[in-house]
């Protein structure tokens, strides 16, 4: 106690030597977190008085008295026990309370200048300066008092940590900031519903959506009620619990909310306004999941003609409408009428948004796709690596996207028969999705079924299964028994047994799997196409010649009516069709085929080929 009654001694008689203005300056330093300070922040709080003014207290008054340190070019440090000294000296003064309103205000400013999606240099140029907004946030809470104030602190932390893919990190704000805003305005305020969306939108990052939907459900409840059913964050909230569901492939319960948003927003903001634009690109997308492609086309392009339209042909948001169109052309197998809209998007992102953007690394990695979908296998590489590249550069080593990247290139080893160099990328990005989404994540999932089929396609059929049998169970207590990814995960393991010829364990799975498909998406959906074929396959494995023609033949109408003749679906099925025939000629089971024509076509151009 004497001791630090010494130490508290030694600081007055320092503080004593300050003049007012000096002993101004040092109760502003004082309010900043006990790390370094940038000095054009200082400047920025204190913008009434002359920069020569500010350096001369600065330097003849508080450095000179042994206050303050100079730590680097420009920036400068508290002790923490002259910082805590300070605050307890100068708490009572009326200058202390301006100076936290303006503290508070510069750090809101800063808060409001993150973006959604922060950029690796925007990171770095945001790091020296958290502290200072987790300082506002939590010391100087009562200070932000304007309502739209309180939030925009613990918002930009939360962005700061979610931009690096650390969402552990990020929710503590998140929580904070529902925690807060109740505290504040009560149970029941836009800024609470707000905050409950926030943490549902992490909580879907994480996959942990069973978290994720009531707070969705509650925000929207709560913004109803406070703005009544005709408001545009009404909208919004529809819009992020429709989002949610098709996550989790709940179409049925997504489009009625997607259906809703979209006739909110025409009618509050009208026919032509930016965020119809977005309403009929998400219902546009929701189609595309469930295979409705005529019905997503004209939305898709009704949102490009708009975002023209409004904000111009050269907008990011213009980009994102041509890369949507793109996929949807892409998923249909139109590969020449998706590839320009591709490049443009691609030209534009970096025309917009400069070479070095997380944009313009989604372009390079879907063009990469796309070529990679029509085996162009030498020019999908160099874009998947410039796409991981620019991730690594971007976002860091350790992010989502750095292992969403991995794995697509990984994919493409693996169609070219690169199995060795594969298999290290599909652990890396697995590892990477572990530790920074947890071990029950869909990404996880997926990884670990994506680790799976190279070990399948290798004949290491006794390590693919463990994996396999791991993702499908996580797909089922992530998403729910009935999920297109678990029919996924089902046709997977089923092939596995398949080619082991455990055949009556695979059967129950393809069927399941062609189940689940039928009745989520219909009975014109490209993966229910994939099931039947799949299905079908087995029961020739089986010598099951009658069970598997009609399967074969629903598949192929499937993929000529959703995707045409030219797609790789339409393509491998008729040349499954062709090595059935054969089979069945081989085994002089000729009568067991049906009088269908395209049957009888192939089976007539194989007898002829001899």
């Amino acid at each position: 106690m004497t001791a630090q009654l010494g130490v508290a001694a030694a600081f007055e008689l320092s503080v004593a030597e300050l003049n007012e203005p000096e002993q101004t300056l040092a109760t502003l330093l004082s309010l900043f977190a006990a790390t370094p300070i940038p000095w054009p922040l200082v400047q920025t709080c204190l913008p009434d008085e002359g920069d020569e003014a500010l350096e001369d207290w600065r330097d003849d008054g508080l450095i000179q008295n042994s206050l303050l340190q100079r730590v680097d070019e420009g920036w400068y440090q508290l002790h923490p026990l002259i910082q805590e000294f300070l605050r307890l000296r100068f708490a009572a003064t009326e200058v202390a309370e301006s100076l936290k309103q303006r503290y508070c205000e510069v750090m809101v400013t800063i808060a409001q200048s993150v973006p959604q999606r922060p950029t690796r240099d925007q990171i770095v140029d945001l790091t020296p300066l958290i502290p200072h907004l987790e300082e506002a946030a939590q010391t100087w809470q009562d200070n932000l008092n304007k309502n739209e104030a309180l939030l925009r602190p613990f918002v930009a932390i939360s962005r700061f940590y979610q931009g690096q893919g650390a969402y552990a990190a990020a929710e503590p704000w998140c929580q904070a900031a529902l925690e807060t805003t109740k505290k504040r305005f009560g149970e029941s305020h836009p800024d609470v519903a707000s905050s409950l969306n926030n943490l549902a939108g992490l909580y879907e990052l994480q996959g942990r959506y069973g978290e994720a939907e009531p707070l969705y459900q509650e925000g929207l409840a709560m913004m109803k009620a406070l703005l009544g059913e005709l408001h545009p964050d009404v909208a919004t909230s529809l819009n992020n619990l429709a989002g949610l569901y098709k996550l989790q492939g709940r179409y049925s319960e997504a489009e009625p909310l997607y259906e809703e948003a979209l006739g909110l927003r025409k009618a509050l903001l009208g026919e032509s306004h930016p965020d119809v634009a977005s309403s009929l690109n998400n219902l546009a997308g929701l189609y595309q999941s469930q295979g409705r492609y005529s019905e997503a086309e004209p939305l898709y392009q009704e949102a490009l003609g708009l975002r023209k339209a409004l904000l111009g042909e050269s907008h990011p948001a213009v980009a994102n409408s041509l890369n949507n169109l793109a996929e949807l052309y892409r998923a249909q197998g139109r590969y020449s009428e998706a590839e320009p809209l591709y490049e443009e998007a691609l030209g534009l992102r970096k025309a917009l948004l400069g070479e070095s953007h997380p944009d313009v690394a989604n372009s390079l990695n879907n063009l990469a796709l796309l070529y990679q979908s029509q085996g162009r296998y030498s020019e999908a590489e160099p874009l998947y690596e410039e796409a991981l590249g620019l991730r690594k550069a971007l976002l860091g080593e350790s992010h989502p996207d750095v292992a969403s990247s991995l794995n697509n290139l990984a994919a493409l080893y693996q169609s070219q028969g690169r199995y060795s160099e594969a298999e290290p990328l599909y652990e890396e990005a697995l590892g990477l999705s572990k530790v920074l989404l947890g071990e029950s994540h869909p990404d996880v999932a997926s990884s670990l079924n994506n680790l799976a089929e190279l070990y399948r396609a290798q004949g290491r059929y006794s390590e693919a299964e463990p994996l396999y049998e791991e993702a499908l169970g996580l797909m089922k207590a992530l998403l729910g028994e009935s999920h297109p990814d678990v029919a996924n995960s089902l046709n997977n393991l089923a092939l596995l047994y398949q080619s082991q010829g455990r055949y009556s364990e695979a059967e129950p799975l393809a069927v399941a799997a062609l189940i689940i498909s039928r009745n989520l998406l219909g009975e014109d959906h490209p993966d229910v196409g994939i099931s039947l074929g799949n299905l079908a396959s087995l029961y020739v494995a089986q010598r099951c010649y009658a069970e598997a023609e009609p399967l074969f033949l629903q598949a192929l109408r499937i993929f000529m009516q959703t995707v045409g003749q030219d797609h790789p679906y339409t393509t491998e099925t008729l040349n499954r069709l062709v090595r059935f025939i054969t089979t069945v000629i081989e085994q002089r089971q000729v009568h067991r085929l049906s009088k269908n024509p395209i049957i009888q076509t192939l089976l007539r151009q194989i007898q002829d080929r001899g």
